[in-house]
């Protein structure tokens, strides 16, 4: 395998790491602390964070494979940008990373994270954090089979 492509693999599975912490975190999270003290303002502030790391970890990654295969980003709504460039095959280039529908539950959990970044918000509304878990529950075997996918044209792209 070339070094590049290896490279881009070994970044790929450093963060999907991290996703997986932030994930048994959730799940220990909804298991034990929601359960012992409730739905009040602490714990939703601590579900929130968890919410903002996992995608800030997808973005990250995403990031880094906008970098590799150098794709422009505009520079006003970038976030937003390099979330719709991943649903592209570009031919010749690279295959695809993520599917639309996919593509679709992240930019829910990217506008959350904007929400939560730029209006300083610590009062969460359970019902919206109930639905970003939905969101967040349904985009997780999806955004795995697509990484799964798309590290498989990073192997063949390697190879001799």
């Amino acid at each position: 395998m070339s070094g590049e492509p290896a490279l881009l693999l070994a970044e790929i599975d450093k963060i999907q790491r991290v996703l997986a912490s932030v994930r048994q975190r959730l799940d220990s999270a909804r298991r034990q602390e929601l359960v012992q003290l409730g739905r009040n303002q602490l714990t939703a502030v601590f579900i929130a964070q968890l919410l903002e790391t996992f995608y800030t970890a997808v973005e990250t990654l995403f990031l880094r494979i906008s970098q590799h295969f150098e794709n422009r980003l505009a520079d006003e709504r970038w976030h937003a940008d390099l979330l719709d460039k991943m649903t592209l095959r570009v031919s010749g280039v690279r295959e695809q990373v993520i599917r639309e529908q996919t593509a679709a539950l992240l930019n829910e959990l990217m506008r959350f994270r904007h929400f939560k970044r730029y209006y300083l918000e610590l009062d969460f509304d359970w019902a919206k954090l109930e639905y970003l878990l939905d969101v967040y529950e349904r985009v997780l075997p999806l955004l795995d089979r697509d990484l799964q996918e798309f590290k498989s044209f990073l192997v063949r792209l390697a190879a001799p």
